[in-house]
């Protein structure tokens, strides 16, 4: 597929949202923001940013109706519908620790397509953004690549909160950590409400890990009574090992049997642990043969964002602020942009 669009966008006023806040995904990959958050029952998806053609090939499958365009680089400001919420797991390719060699950051032709929606978020000002990477962004050029994307956001007029989330606190099998940035008009203790529970204090968790270790937010999290401390492990993993793992590739990945034997995930299991429904990336058209099909869905179920975890932030955006959103209550610039 080429070009910025794939289909016609419908027009204004004519979409059947009444009741549901109103999401639009950038770098959607097999749509895990898209799922998680529908799965919240009150957001649905109006459209859909991404390049891959195998992706893209699964989105039309589950969202058949939703408009689409398949290259930010080309996208326009007012190409995109109304929507409360935009998300976006922007490229982690060039600041994940897995790169072999120097990691370029945000200067890199991946984890630089920030930019290009960093500047369709300053012409529309969605009332919140969601954006998911790696945990390694935090550390990328010792900082200063996150810095670049809070200051970016502020500067626009976002109050922001970020988190460090592990699929496995979620209920899927993974040890799997993104950094998840929360931003909103108009609302400056929203974000913070939405990633940090009042059930989950707000008290030091270094002070009360029973190992002994130093933790520094976010990377440590406390779990249920503050009193009662870090939590260390809340789920049980299916441990998986690689001699190479580049953090997208599953197909790499063996799960070891205490006798010694070794067998490859399977595509299955690798939706699985993303919590994803059985069979989510079978395509709608054929592919060469099936190591090329399994490859493609190991890239792409690598790549996505964890339905679980993307399903409780939607919930939370829906518990602090759904009211807001669907009554238009809450700062937005979100006008029809004019044309250029």
């Amino acid at each position: 597929m080429s070009g910025g669009t794939v289909r016609t966008l419908p027009k204004p006023g004519a979409d059947s949202t009444t009741n549901k806040v109103r999401v639009a995904s950038f770098f959607a990959g097999i749509g895990g923001f898209d799922l998680g958050f529908e799965n919240s029952e009150m957001m649905e998806t109006v459209w859909q940013c991404e390049k891959k053609e195998f992706c893209l090939d699964i989105l039309e499958k589950h969202w058949p109706n939703v408009p689409r365009a398949t290259d930010i680089q080309q996208v326009k400001a007012n190409d995109i519908p109304e929507a409360e919420i935009w998300a976006g797991g922007f490229p982690c390719q060039d600041v994940s620790l897995a790169r072999m060699g120097p990691r370029s950051g945000l200067r890199g032709k991946q984890s630089g397509l920030f930019y290009d929606f960093a500047e369709l978020i300053k012409e529309r000002r969605p009332k919140v953004v969601v954006l998911e990477n790696v945990a390694a962004l935090l550390s990328s050029h010792e900082g200063r690549d996150f810095a670049v994307i809070i200051r970016t956001l502020a500067d626009i007029g976002y109050s922001v909160a970020w988190r460090v989330l592990d699929s496995r606190h979620f209920g899927v099998p993974q040890s799997r950590t993104r950094v998840f940035i929360v931003g909103s008009l108009g609302d400056p203790a929203g974000p913070g409400q939405v990633l940090f529970e009042p059930e989950c204090g707000d008290r030091d968790s270094e002070k009360s890990r029973p190992d002994g270790k130093k933790s520094v937010s976010p990377f440590a999290i406390s779990v249920g009574n503050p009193k009662q401390g870090f939590v260390k492990k809340l789920a049980h993993c299916l441990y998986a090992e690689s001699a190479r793992h580049t953090g997208t590739d599953w197909s790499r990945n063996y799960v070891s049997y205490p006798e010694g034997r070794v067998r490859r995930l399977t595509p299955l299991e690798t939706e699985r642990l993303q919590g994803f429904p059985d069979n989510w990336t079978i395509p709608t058209h054929d592919m060469p043969n099936e190591n090329t099909l399994d490859s493609a869905r190991y890239h792409a179920c690598g790549n996505a964002v964890s339905v679980p975890v993307a399903e409780w932030i939607g919930q939370r955006i829906v518990d602090v602020m759904g009211k807001e959103l669907l009554a238009g209550q809450v700062a937005s610039g979100n006008e029809t942009p004019k044309s250029a």
